[in-house]
């Protein structure tokens, strides 16, 4: 039996100044799963991602990803575990001055030398494997474009195409929809959603939206001041499940 994708025991987090962004937080997350994780602002969702592949650093606890810690991990087996990991950020990301296609072509930046991307130097491998996933983004005809002339919810694309580029085992979307308007969103969402169920990549994915992680999750992780109140399926996010997480009001 394979190990579960992540697993966590008692990571924590807490920055200079003493702020505690995680308390002690222990879970398990298997191959394929669609995890929403939903919070007030501060609540600690943007770090307990980041903690995962470390690029925030846990004050404490262990992280193990496939069966190997990546806590403790010295910087060349971190790198290639990080290879396994997507990252879909909030504010995209991109190389604004680069054309789409070359943006795409950075998620292959962790298997080859840092200075293949100042010469283009890719593989023809690599390049037909970016148009493959622009045509799957619905980007093909905007490859030539600069990153920083796209709409945001085809700045996002790119930045979901990069990310696969990685060929993943998981993709880690750190408010991937907070600035884009409700179509975009849908859509946005609707793509990850996609993935997930076709290619059995595990998603991770920090909203805002109780509805949205209704709709597109299958199981949601509440996160208040740092602590997990709620660990259950979407289905099962309902009023009383809503007021834990936001208080009275039940809405974020």
């Amino acid at each position: 039996m394979s190990p579960p994708q992540w697993v966590l025991e008692s990571v924590a987090k807490t920055y200079p100044g003493g702020a505690q962004a995680l308390k002690p937080l222990s879970l398990t997350i298997e191959k394929g799963e669609r995890v929403m994780v939903l919070g007030p602002s501060g609540s600690g969702k943007s770090t307990l991602l980041r903690t995962l592949n470390r690029l925030v650093e846990p004050s404490s606890g262990r992280i193990v990803l496939e069966g190997e810690a990546v806590t403790g991990a010295p910087p060349r087996r971190l790198r290639r575990l990080r290879r396994r990991v997507g990252m879909i950020f909030q504010e995209f990301n991109l190389v604004n001055r680069a054309c789409v296609l070359t943006n795409v072509l950075c998620g292959r930046l962790g298997a080859n030398p840092a200075w293949w991307a100042w010469f283009n130097h890719f593989s023809e491998e690599d390049r037909q494997a970016a148009w493959t996933l622009l045509r799957r983004v619905g980007l093909e005809a905007q490859w030539r474009q600069r990153a920083d002339r796209l709409s945001g919810g085809q700045r996002q694309r790119v930045g979901i195409a990069r990310a696969l580029m990685q060929e993943p085992h998981v993709l880690l979307a750190d408010e991937p929809v907070s600035s884009l308007d409700p179509a975009a969103a849908e859509s946005i969402l609707g793509l990850l959603l996609e993935i997930n169920r076709n290619e059995g990549v595990t998603l991770i994915c920090n909203l805002h939206q109780p509805e949205l992680a209704r709709r597109y999750g299958a199981r949601v992780l509440g996160l208040r001041a740092g602590s997990l109140v709620f660990d259950g399926p979407a289905d099962a996010l309902d009023a009383a499940a809503l007021k834990t997480l936001y208080g009275s009001r039940g809405t974020p």
